[in-house]
């Protein structure tokens, strides 16, 4: 096992589950600091526990401005900077266009949009000379899928994000790329509120909807974004790295 993050401190929002919590495990087994937030604190200590005593694990919503400043406060305070920030922390609803409230346009714009935003802003003032950050954007940036109106627009903006950050961020020394995930194995089609036919009927119309026939591994997504986070990648800035088995390629 290589050690590319030995000695460096990685931040993931959203970290507690998932893509999230992946990530932070590749990065803590590749010799990184690693600090998760998230909103739920049952979620943090179970994954706190997983990533081992040297993983610090703070309670925020990153909707909140004043939550993400009060992390950046607790990271500075601890080890001072940020080499690596992975900007993960985001929701996924999917409801008709036609019922689309504006609570729940703002719910996700402020978890995927606003979040991200303040995120990187505050983060600023710790990104050490050559840092990385990755946001999590989203096929559904791309594509047309039903139901998705709230959420494709604000990962759309996710990526564009990516690339206006990265003009505002290089003169700092700090690079920013997105990348955007296909169908992974994660609990967020659970989350619909689907009955269990209808669960499985979704995934299944997923899977045939991907060359590989599958969902992604939440480790292939981790790997992805170590390898954006990484000097591997030093050349690349301002760049979507798409990881969906082809299906929006093919």
């Amino acid at each position: 096992m290589t050690e590319r993050f030995k000695n460096r401190v990685a931040v993931v929002t959203g970290g507690n589950s998932g893509i999230g919590l992946a990530t932070a495990k590749a990065f803590a087994r590749e010799g990184a600091r690693v600090v998760i937030t998230g909103r739920s604190a049952a979620t943090l200590t179970a994954a706190q526990k997983e990533l081992g005593p040297q993983a610090l694990a703070i309670k925020a919503d990153v909707s909140h401005l004043p939550e993400i400043a009060a992390a950046m406060n607790t990271i500075k305070e601890r080890f001072g900077r940020i080499d690596a920030l992975f900007v993960n922390a985001g929701i996924g609803k999917f409801v008709p266009f036609e019922e689309v409230t504006e609570e729940f346009y703002d719910e996700t714009m402020n978890a995927n949009l606003k979040g991200a935003f303040f995120t990187v802003q505050k983060a600023v003032p710790l990104l050490s000379d050559g840092a990385a950050v990755v946001l999590n954007g989203s096929i559904n940036a791309h594509m047309g899928m039903p139901n998705s109106s709230v959420y494709g627009a604000s990962k759309a903006a996710v990526v564009n994000l990516a690339k206006t950050l990265s003009a505002d961020l290089l003169p700092r020394g700090v690079r920013v790329n997105v990348i955007s995930p296909g169908p992974v194995e994660t609990a967020i089609i659970d989350r619909m509120g689907l009955s269990e036919e209808q669960t499985h009927q979704t995934k299944e119309w997923i899977r045939q909807q991907v060359p590989l026939k599958r969902f992604a591994h939440p480790d292939e997504i981790a790997a992805a974004v170590l390898y954006l986070s990484s000097a591997d990648s030093r050349f690349i800035v301002g760049t979507e790295l798409v990881v969906d088995g082809g299906m929006i390629q093919l």
